[in-house]
């Protein structure tokens, strides 16, 4: 398995993980309406645009074959003031590789890259139904607060997760 950090041609892959992972990940969370609207060009649309942007940083994990089979994404969400902050934005995997120890590799590359920004506490948000929530409970994420969302006409409970203090995080 390789990590790395993302490049404009990785956006194609990104996005095919990001939706397919979405479509198993939140099957019977969110409405299928929402999700069989997922579109590979629009996310690698949006992919190339994260990948560019400054303040964003976009890792891959790759397979034997190199092809891209999770990532993770992270920066400094712009409504957050927080200072010395930064968030966790994203860590998807295909379903065939979950549980292998990869998101692990690639939060621990998301802290190497807070750690070299001076942040010093991170954020997270999860929907309260997605498993994931404790995989970040699990390495030290703790609840601050809870919130309604509406995606797709539902209301969604979403989580919104808290390292205080990113020193003390062993991953």
């Amino acid at each position: 398995m390789n990590i790395r950090r993302a490049v404009d041609r990785d956006a194609e892959g990104i996005a095919k993980v990001h939706v397919d992972s979405w479509r198993t990940t939140y099957k019977n969370i969110i409405p299928d309406k929402v999700l069989q609207k997922l579109s590979y060009d629009q996310r690698t649309g949006l992919w190339k645009k994260n990948i560019s942007k400054d303040g964003n940083f976009v890792f891959v994990a790759e397979n034997e074959n190199g092809e891209i089979v999770g990532f993770a994404d992270c920066g400094k969400r712009e409504n957050s003031s927080t200072e010395n902050a930064g968030d966790l934005t994203s860590i998807y995997l295909l379903e065939e590789y979950q549980g292998k120890g990869i998101g692990k590799e690639l939060m621990k590359r998301l802290f190497q890259q807070f750690r070299e920004l001076n942040y010093t506490k991170v954020f997270v948000e999860v929907l309260d139904d997605n498993k994931t929530r404790y995989f970040y409970e699990h390495y030290g994420a703790e609840l601050l607060k809870k919130e309604t969302i509406k995606m797709g006409g539902a209301e969604l409970s979403l989580l919104i997760y808290q390292w205080e203090s990113i020193e003390g995080v062993s991953i």
